[in-house]
């Protein structure tokens, strides 16, 4: 796929899924970017802000088989991964799927489920495969989780555990709409436009091929001291208690390598990584008692990015 295709693939999407979705281009850009680096998108914020339906517009604009479960106390593991039951008719253990086996799976409000069945998630995320009474089955490609939480300290959520923070690509929140945006969301509503005029613009076959290009997107050495230096500051610096993980490193670089190739360029720019880098890493750090606000982190993270010399790549 040449970068003219690459840029009208992307618009293809972006348009469709900005049907439904009003005034959240950038958050939409990152999304697909981390669809499109293989990733899987945490997305946080206060519930009836549209992550749901961006979710479910991304499945149809991409052509993909695509579960929910929505996540509460009781739900189990096996719900999750599926589970085996004895068919009489054959004599043995037969496997019934669970939710997870399908193109996008939408994790909805995940951190109200016990931390337990949180993990049940984390083998299909990591290995693409879940592992049920010592059989493994693949789950089908391409493969796609995209979870919403509540906000920390909301009414029944818990904190989810670092490593399954880590196995998350990048994290965005959407917020409020605009008061502009707000009322062109309810003009679109009000003539019917919804998640189901939303048209196929991908198939499969397409999705995996474009993750494979921008697999092949060029990264100069320079680039890659450059990204490492970037994640290796967060383990040195006295606000961060735990820094990014190597996982960090290829996932900044896999983002910074899609966000190359929506813009139809073959080759890796410092502002590549600078748009994917607060998304990607922000969310994979544990951070100090003083360094509860969200201001005080962000201040650390620009000093931080400003800290490391950029390579002068054009």
């Amino acid at each position: 796929m040449n970068s003219i295709e690459s840029i009208d693939k992307a618009k293809l999407i972006l348009r469709e899924v900005g049907k439904v979705i009003v005034g959240k281009d950038e958050t939409m850009i990152k999304v697909l970017l981390a669809i499109v680096a293989g990733g899987h998108i945490l997305m946080e914020d206060i519930p009836g802000v549209g992550k749901t339906t961006m979710a479910v517009s991304l499945s149809r604009a991409l052509g993909l088989d695509y579960n929910r479960v929505q996540f509460t106390p009781d739900v189990l593991p096996s719900d999750i991964t599926g589970y085996s039951i004895f068919d009489k008719n054959t004599g043995s253990m037969s496997y019934q799927k669970g939710a997870v086996l399908c193109n996008l799976f939408l994790a909805d409000e995940l951190n109200r489920a016990t931390s337990r069945t949180q993990s049940a998630l984390l083998q299909a995320m990591e290995e693409g495969e879940v592992t049920v009474d010592n059989n493994t089955y693949p789950v089908p490609r391409p493969f796609i989780v995209i979870a919403t939480q509540n906000p920390t300290g909301a009414k029944g959520t818990q904190m989810l555990p670092d490593s399954q923070m880590d196995r998350f690509m990048l994290r965005v929140s959407m917020g409020y709409p605009s008061h502009r945006d707000e009322i062109e969301m309810i003009r679109r509503r009000q003539s019917g436009v919804s998640t189901e005029t939303v048209e196929q613009v991908v198939s499969r076959q397409e999705l995996l091929q474009i993750r494979k290009d921008a697999e092949q997107v060029y990264l100069k050495e320079e680039m890659i001291d450059y990204i490492v230096s970037l994640c290796e500051k967060t383990r040195n610096d006295p606000a961060i208690l735990q820094g990014a993980s190597p996982r960090a490193s290829l996932a900044l670089t896999a983002l910074s390598k899609a966000t190359a190739w929506i813009q139809g360029r073959d080759y890796v720019l410092p502002r590549d990584v600078r748009f994917v880098f607060r998304d990607c890493i922000e969310h994979r750090l544990i951070w100090s008692q003083e360094m509860a606000e969200a201001d005080a982190r962000t201040e650390v993270l620009t000093k931080l990015f400003a800290s490391v010399k950029a390579p002068a790549i054009k």
